[in-house]
């Protein structure tokens, strides 16, 4: 079993910057990638960004590019995302998840954090 638990959301003006941190326990000799997701108010849950645990390479959709960052820390087995940036249409519950291996597809992530709302104001 995988644990994960997402926290630093919060409230924010536009403009500003938020970083999220999503603590991994458990089984985590089996980490491979962790993504980040998002889901707005009536709207499907979309991905963010990825990276693979033991390279580091890293991946951005094209809405965050440039102002969204996802890094890891191997010795406190903990994904980060930095939000720079922020609109107000980067509002919604922002969520970490691990897979086996890197993708955008979200129906391939076995394990959920519990989410962190994320409110950016205008």
């Amino acid at each position: 079993q995988v644990q994960l638990v997402e926290s630093g959301g919060g409230l924010v003006q536009a403009g500003g910057s938020l970083r999220l941190s999503c603590a991994v326990s458990g089984r985590t000799f089996e980490q491979y990638a962790m993504g980040w997701f998002r889901q707005a108010p009536g709207k499907e849950r979309e991905f963010v960004a990825a990276i693979i645990w033991s390279s580091g390479r890293t991946y951005h959709a094209d809405s965050v590019k440039g102002r969204f960052t996802i890094s890891r820390d191997n010795a406190k087995n903990t994904v980060f995302l930095q939000m720079n940036s922020l609109k107000p249409e980067d509002t919604a519950v922002y969520y970490c998840a691990r897979n086996e291996y890197m993708t955008t597809a979200q129906a391939e992530y076995d394990y959920w954090g519990q989410g962190t709302q994320v409110t950016v104001s205008s």
